[in-house]
């Protein structure tokens, strides 16, 4: 049995493909994790129990290493009533910065 150069290509396009996903998936869970973290800290609801993904490109993070800068939306309420849609924006692995909009805040 023997490979033709072409299906070398063809299998290391699909393991390039699946550790892209792969990579995706970790930082998703990360984000998802931040936020959680971030609405326990100002006693506010995460709605839905999910991240989602509104934009990406390459950027480069301090060091001047090129990462991808993603950009993932939430939704939270303080009330159960409302509800507000905050984002955590990622560079790489790392957490670059949150942003919750004005929101009521309930007195205890």
């Amino acid at each position: 049995m023997y490979f033709e150069l072409f299906d070398i290509f063809l299998l290391s396009l699909v393991c390039l493909a699946i550790y892209i996903w792969l990579q995706a998936q970790k930082v998703r869970e990360v984000a998802l994790k931040a936020a959680r973290g971030e609405c326990e800290r100002h006693k506010l609801q995460l709605l839905d129990g999910n991240v989602s993904l509104k934009k990406f490109k390459p950027q480069r993070n301090q060091k001047g290493t090129l990462c991808l800068l993603r950009e993932y939306q939430f939704e939270f309420s303080a009330t159960g009533d409302e509800r507000y849609q905050g984002r955590v924006i990622m560079l790489g692995l790392t957490i670059d910065r949150f942003y919750l909009p004005p929101h009521r805040i309930i007195e205890d």
